[in-house]
């Protein structure tokens, strides 16, 4: 489990590693681009489901290659209350193999495939989503779990 190892700075200008969230189960969510149509759409139902995903035990933790100032734009633009984390060099996406190919503008890039992991309180994974739409992800998650 080297992805709990990672040091990642956080949208609160934090070093964290997701073994500092040990103890509590852990949605991990990894995206695209900070305030672009669909990973706005997830974070927005995440965040409008946060206590209630706080109510079951879980801290969301949001993941992209975005750096923190965009992240904190991200978030104060969207009005958004989540912890994410800037994996610019892609160390922890590429950890849980999320990372594919892509087409962007008809070319072949690599990029953060959208995906959720639920872990438990020992950091293990116990779900995983890939390829995941936007559009009441979050719900449908919270119902499941």
């Amino acid at each position: 489990m080297d992805y709990l190892n990672i040091p990642l700075l956080s949208s609160e200008r934090k070093m964290v590693r997701l073994r500092d969230f040990l103890g509590r189960k852990m949605v991990l969510y990894f995206y695209p681009k900070d305030d672009t149509p669909g990973c706005t759409v997830e974070a927005k139902e995440f965040t409008s489901l946060k206590q209630d995903y706080q109510a079951k035990g879980y801290q969301i933790i949001g993941v992209s290659r975005d750096s923190v100032d965009s992240h904190i734009s991200f978030c104060k633009k969207q009005d958004l209350d989540l912890l994410l984390l800037s994996d610019t060099e892609l160390v922890l996406s590429k950890e849980m193999g999320v990372i594919q190919e892509k087409l962007v503008d008809g070319k072949a890039v690599m990029g953060i495939a959208r995906s959720t992991f639920v872990l438990d309180e020992t950091g293990k994974v116990i779900r995983e989503y890939r390829h995941v739409i936007p559009q009441g992800h979050a719900l449908k998650l919270l119902e499941e779990i």
